[in-house]
């Protein structure tokens, strides 16, 4: 773990700079933890490639002085659509771990989405954030998910985030060339008071993969029956296939996250921006969609929203701001971001979040600047 600053650096001029800043200051193994992914970690090089291949086309002579970017969401006025997505293990980074990114969120007037390997308890967290999700994986035990979402509830998080899509996870070559392993100090504390689930057996040609890892995986009676056990929204997270969002829709999830994990699950899958158009389609102008992976930029949260998310969720730059100055990186972060995307509506002719539709974006699949 670096010291991280009191300040933000003065060479810190837009969002993405922290990602560099960090590269700077954290050391090998934790920085290639974060900034790394599964397999060869092509999906993680399609994510931010997508957005630098999505060009903007910005209207004219647009009126602005009455410009913000509120939204509702789940029935919450929200006044910028940036929210600060599940990272685990954040004591990797910064001592105060989970605490001082949710204190920023709480400055900054974001919701904080706290993960369920978090490595402070997510009842603390809860009395640092204001506005917060809870991020849920599926425990092989029912009675340890049920009491999850139980404690989530008391808490007073007010929606619960599934996470779907990294049952099973390729791992990550560039961490297994290293040998890198998680400090034992560095522990998902919200699983510690349950009993570790007992080993599976498994029979002569059993498949270590499926009947093994995949023997508790959940399926789609198990989602519904957690939103039959469930107070709050579910959010699934996760969601890549138009006919999965349309499913999920159909059996009451009251929002869905766009997202490959950042190209932390399967490797090889399409960017969550290329895939973006198609699941708006599927479900409808009026259903709430998120999307995480590969944004860096206001910019990059301009072509989110103009291909279809109402809001985003930052993960590896929320992670890169805390590890460079804490809290108070984190929320110039997001200060940051809130501005860049300002500038970009208003360059874009953009006086609100309903203005910026997909007519704004021209698409090249090839990198190169279009006349």
């Amino acid at each position: 773990m670096s010291h991280t600053l009191s300040h933000i650096p003065p060479d810190i001029l837009v969002a993405r700079d922290y990602e560099r800043a960090a590269h700077e200051r954290l050391e090998g193994g934790v920085l290639d933890y974060i900034a790394g992914a599964s397999g060869d970690e092509r999906t993680l090089r399609a994510n931010t490639q997508a957005f630098a291949q999505t060009w903007l086309r910005p209207r004219l002579l647009r009126a602005m002085t009455q410009g913000h970017t509120q939204l509702n969401l789940l029935g919450q006025v929200l006044p910028h659509p940036i929210l600060l997505a599940p990272v685990a293990y954040q004591k990797l980074v910064h001592p105060q771990g989970e605490i001082a990114s949710a204190q920023a969120a709480a400055a900054m007037d974001a919701c904080f989405v706290t993960s369920t390997l978090s490595t402070i308890p997510l009842e603390e967290i809860a009395q640092a954030a204001s506005r917060k999700w809870f991020q849920l994986y599926f425990q092989p035990d029912p009675a340890v998910t049920l009491d999850l979402v139980r404690r989530a509830e008391r808490a007073g998080y007010s929606a619960l985030v599934v996470t779907l899509d990294t049952t099973i996870k390729a791992p990550s070559l560039r961490l297994q060339r290293q040998g890198f392993v998680l400090p034992n100090e560095i522990q998902a504390v919200n699983l510690t008071p349950y009993p570790p689930p007992p080993t599976r057996s498994l029979n002569e040609g059993d498949s270590v993969i499926f009947q093994g890892f995949m023997a508790d995986a959940p399926t789609w009676d198990d989602l519904a029956w957690l939103m039959s056990h469930c107070q709050l929204p579910v959010v699934v997270k996760g969601v890549l296939r138009a006919d999965d969002a349309q499913a999920l829709q159909a059996m009451g999830v009251a929002a869905q996250v766009v997202s490959n994990h950042g190209g932390r699950a399967l490797d090889g899958v399409p960017a969550s921006l290329s895939v973006l158009p198609a699941i708006r389609a599927a479900v409808g102008a009026d259903y709430p969609l998120l999307l995480d992976s590969g944004i860096r930029s206001g910019s990059d949260i301009f072509k989110a929203l103009a291909l279809g998310a109402n809001a985003v969720l930052i993960g590896r730059l929320q992670v890169y701001a805390l590890a460079v100055a804490g809290a108070l990186g984190v929320a110039h972060l997001l200060r940051t971001l809130r501005e860049e995307l300002e500038l970009c509506m208003a360059q874009a002719g953009c006086a609100t979040l309903a203005d910026i539709t997909p007519d704004l974006i021209h698409s090249s699949g090839n990198g190169d600047t279009p006349c």
